[in-house]
């Protein structure tokens, strides 16, 4: 099983369209193939089905309705893992004739499947259960080799939510595993349905969430429910509690903490709290949304959350139980979040701008926003080197990208775009006024993507920035369009609604971040370093091409009845590529590996980072509120005073003469 992480800013106002959660789309076999239809005539890379594609969804089908694994065996899938190309070929063909018979074959597996496994559950009733089970067995999890080893991780599973359960002292083994058999057959019932006519729906809902995954990480298909919550989620103001949290099994980890959140105040959450009860009801063995729906509730109200927390180091590390409210209240995800400090150094200051994403609305901007405060650092103090952090930084408006760059480049192509037509079209900067021409890095991590990858390689590509922070970013080089968008007055389509992968972005170089991210120039790790966390770590990414380069630009995308005129207003005070930083990498980078090996908090850091823990707080382990950061700042400043020694050397060899 993949533990499941759920990007939760806890959502606590009421939704009526969750009431209907457990309805299944109102879908025909005609509908079915329809949507399949749009979604491929829309898909940068697939206008129509292939087997290849068809397989990938067989996959996709059976691990929609056996998640974890615990229902059917290797065996049992294998028709479907390694389909013949016979039955592939008569499920494309079948498909396109709005029949669907592999799909409800496949369910049918399941129903079975499903029967037997309630069988085994009264056998295993009264079973002991396995000791020190780790919840890290389940991850990446693969299908049963028999029906035995089936049972075993059943049973192993169950221990592991006990084990947990019993630190809240409230009931018994008995009752417990009574409520997760109550959440279970509950589950089944959804997907066995009332009648023929529902299951059908329930089918073909789960049809299109397999074909459209197929096509790419980021396609997707949203039954009526989820697009109505994906719609709250994606609003910039929620009531929530401001926490992410995943599914470990036998309780829900908190990996992050929004700043400023009800969740985040003193004497509340920390990062690898668990979760086990909520208002003394227990959660362990909740599907991590029904756990969800018990922290919802209205602003103001508090909710009582029972969580275990690890105390101690090593041989000794345990864990103690606390009980923690918090007051529901507003959590504000402001696109509008920039921040901005200094440091001093020698006769100025070395500017941090941290931009967390890249937003614009009728009173500001992240460009506005960014130029406002290299302005105003310029104006108060002699400012000697900037610092732009984009880690975390998921991207945004496109057009932001492009400007933001601009302050820090003269005209020219920032990124292209290419659509499912085959078509370039380039956004380029025409303003021609940098706001800063001085020393910057920019500092990136695994997780910053799609439009902080763009800003970020487009500066590297002309050589206007130092790029530093772990290996590579996240390799979201694609765009998608949403049918979401057209949805308006929270009304949601019942059959469903879809987002498509329509693109990919390239910087001037011609190359796309896809799948591959943006290369650091420095690397230093950091808290996500090690992690399997990107694009490349999707079931079926799309792959990374490349266009040829655009820093001679020929606005050949520009009509020509056009192109004329906007050459005379464009065509002078082009960007260059610039070298003068390539002859201090090599000292900036010896520099700061001979830092980080002397620095024992961060040979520490290093040490726990290698052993992928998702929920690793450098804060609390290290002594150092962010020790990337704070060699990200050592660079600049080596690099400042790099540039300033080659300065007085040009002005001694003047005077010398």
């Amino acid at each position: 099983m993949t533990f499941r992480i759920i990007f939760i800013f806890l959502i606590l106002a009421l939704n009526p369209y969750l009431l209907e959660a457990t309805k299944p789309p109102q879908l025909t076999p005609h509908d079915t193939k329809g949507k399949i239809e749009e979604i491929l005539k829309a898909h940068v890379s697939y206008q129509h089905l292939t087997p290849e594609i068809i397989q990938r969804s067989f996959t996709n089908y059976l691990e929609e309705l056996d998640p974890g694994k615990t229902y059917l065996t290797e065996e049992e899938t294998l028709k479907w893992t390694s389909p013949s190309e016979d039955l592939l070929n008569k499920t494309l063909a079948a498909i396109l004739s709005e029949s669907f018979t592999a799909y409800e074959e496949m369910h049918e597996l399941f129903i079975s499947a499903l029967i037997r496994r309630n069988t085994w559950e009264k056998e295993l009733e009264n079973a002991e259960l396995p000791k020190n089970v780790k919840a890290t067995e389940f991850k990446d999890i693969k299908w049963a080799s028999n029906e035995e080893e089936l049972k075993n991780r059943i049973l192993r599973i169950k221990s592991l939510q006990v084990d947990a359960s019993e630190k809240l002292n409230q009931e018994s083994r008995q009752q417990f595993l009574q409520r997760l058999s109550k959440r279970r057959l509950n589950r089944e019932e959804e997907l066995k349905s009332n009648s023929a006519a529902e299951r059908s729906q329930v089918i073909l809902g789960y049809v299109l969430k397999s074909v459209s995954s197929a096509l790419d990480s980021q396609t997707a298909y949203f039954t009526p429910a989820e697009a109505s919550q994906f719609m709250i989620q994606v609003q910039q103001k929620l009531f929530g509690i401001g926490a992410q949290l995943r599914d470990d099994l036998n309780g829900f980890a908190v990996v992050r903490l929004l700043d400023d959140s009800p969740a985040s105040l003193p004497g509340k959450l920390k990062i690898g709290d668990r979760i086990i009860a909520v208002n003394a009801i227990p959660v362990v063995g909740m599907d991590i949304v029904e756990a969800v729906e018990y922290i919802r509730g209205q602003q103001g109200t508090p909710v009582l959350l029972t969580i275990l927390r690890p105390i101690g180091e090593g041989d000794a590390k345990s864990e103690t139980k606390l009980d923690v409210e918090i007051i529901r209240g507003e959590v504000v995800l402001k696109e509008t979040r920039i921040e901005t400090s200094y440091e001093p150094y020698g006769d100025g200051v070395i500017a941090l701008l941290h931009l967390f994403s890249f937003y614009q609305d009728s009173t500001t901007s992240s460009t506005s926003d960014l130029m406002q405060a290299i302005q105003d650092m310029k104006k108060n103090h002699n400012l000697k080197g900037i610092v732009l952090d984009l880690r975390g930084n998921a991207g945004g408006l496109l057009p932001q990208a492009v400007t933001v760059t601009g302050l820090f480049i003269s005209k020219g192509v920032v990124v292209s775009v290419k659509d499912n037509t085959g078509e370039v079209q380039r956004l380029r900067n025409v303003e021609g006024k940098k706001i800063w021409d001085g020393p910057l890095v920019v500092l990136t991590n695994k997780i910053s993507a799609s439009a902080s990858e763009i800003v970020a390689q487009t500066l590297q590509d002309y050589g206007r920035a130092i790029l530093v922070g772990d290996a590579q970013t996240y390799g979201k080089g694609t765009f998608q369009t949403f049918t979401l968008e057209n949805a308006h007055f929270g009304k949601v389509n019942p059959k469903g609604e879809f987002k498509v992968t329509r693109g990919r972005y390239y910087t001037v170089s011609g190359k796309s971040p896809q799948l591959v991210g943006v290369k650091t120039d420095i690397v230093v790790p950091g808290l996500f370093s090690n992690l399997d966390i990107g694009e490349e770590f999707a079931k079926f990414p799309l792959a990374n091409d490349q266009i040829p380069p655009s820093f001679d630009d020929d606005l050949s995308d520009i009509p020509q009845v056009h192109r004329t005129q906007v050459m005379r207003l464009y065509k002078f005070n082009l960007q260059p590529i610039m070298t003068n930083y390539l002859a201090y990498l090599p000292i900036l980078k010896s520099n700061s590996e001979k830092r980080i090996a002397a620095n024992k908090n961060y040979q520490n850091f290093l040490k726990e980072i290698a052993k992928k823990n998702d929920y690793l707080d450098p804060t609390e382990n290290y002594g150092q509120n962010d020790l990337q950061l704070e060699e990200g700042m050592n660079i600049i400043k080596d690099l400042v005073f790099l540039m300033d020694q080659e300065v007085m050397r040009d002005n001694t060899h003047v005077v010398g003469e």
